[in-house]
């Protein structure tokens, strides 16, 4: 287990790259010599690198720290309709691997974790060995069942069968959370305490955040607006949802996908409206897997009915739940909870 002062440190870092340890002693209280010893300790593991040093200032020049990339690295699965998403983050939250594997692929016991040591094995040697954990986004109650009819074991199972198979360990949350907490992790909202989180997938779903805690609850949960109702519509149409984005879409989807926009904005306006009644909170953060033209054009039409309020598009549009996941491990072992 690590020391409380040195989570503490690697949140910071987290929080603010590029900071000098006279600047992480004012921020934490911690004296110079300890954070000293703490950074020495904490580059030797490989886990912070040094900057170019920084002159013109009056003394020393100061070293700007910064969490290493390759310091550490993260697995992170989700379950979608029809696939596993499998993604691998490194410690600055890019992503590094991403695949989504079919449910007919995973039949059968010890079949994910098959899939996720070959995701492992598709990694450098050096990058092996620095994996902190895997995390596993589950899905909400209905998904739940799905998982266990088409893989043959639920979430508990998968995760004692994972934790011996590959012999790391395992950490399961609610897939909207985890997506929330990627995006206050490593996403658009790390800077924000205080948010309103949605996410669009094939239903609509959303979290609160207030001074980093992640709250869950029913406003905003909406099954008749989502992606859903769209990809299928598109589908008729003989289109995908990727074609959103194209200059040539033709009338009928073009109407369809306006009347989307507006259904689903009147039921964000309105959680949002709903909402502010009670809590105060500046920031709303939409995270999705659709295109991220789709989510830049809701999000510009959201804050033309709500001025007020600063609405941003989640930076992990390659598998949102699965990314949030593998942030599991990184909470676990090296930030302050």
């Amino acid at each position: 287990m690590r020391s409380y002062n040195e989570r503490l440190v690697l949140s910071l870092l987290l929080q603010s790259a590029g900071i000098s340890r006279l600047e992480i002693g004012e921020k934490t209280g911690l004296s110079a010599q300890t954070v000293s010893v703490i950074v020495r300790s904490l580059e030797q593991e490989g886990l912070v690198s040094k900057g170019e040093a920084q002159r013109g200032r009056v003394g020393p020049p100061a070293i700007p720290l910064s969490l290493n990339p390759k310091g550490a690295f993260s697995i992170g699965v989700s379950f979608g309709e029809n696939a596993a998403d499998i993604a691998v983050i490194d410690f600055v939250g890019d992503v590094q691997h991403h695949a989504a594997h079919p449910y007919s692929t995973l039949h059968g016991s010890g079949a994910l974790a098959a899939k996720i040591q070959e995701t492992l094995a598709a990694l450098p040697p050096s990058s092996r060995t620095r994996i902190a954990g895997i995390g596993l986004a589950a899905p909400n109650e209905t998904g739940s069942h799905r998982v266990r009819d088409l893989l043959g074991s639920d979430l508990i199972d998968l995760q004692a069968s994972i934790e011996s198979a590959l012999n790391l360990s395992v950490y399961i949350q609610d897939d909207i959370t985890a997506a929330a907490g990627g995006e206050s992790l490593f996403g658009v909202a790390r800077s924000l305490p205080d948010f309103l989180f949605f996410y669009l997938g094939s239903h609509l779903h959303s979290r609160l955040v207030l001074n980093y805690q992640i709250h869950s609850g029913r406003f905003g949960m909406s099954h008749d607006v989502g992606l859903l109702r769209l990809r299928e519509e598109f589908k008729r149409l003989g289109l995908v949802l990727e074609d959103v984005g194209s200059e040539t879409l033709p009338r009928a989807a073009a109407e369809y996908y306006a009347e989307w926009r507006r259904m689903c904005c009147r039921q964000l306006v309105g959680s949002i409206r709903s909402l502010l009644s009670f809590v105060s909170f500046k920031s709303v953060v939409i995270s999705s897997y659709a295109p991220p033209k789709l989510g830049q054009t809701l999000c510009s039409e959201l804050h033309e009915e709500v001025p007020e309020v600063q609405f941003l598009y989640g930076a992990n549009s390659i598998a949102p739940k699965a990314v949030g996941a593998a942030n599991l491990p990184y909470h676990s072992r090296f930030m302050v909870q």
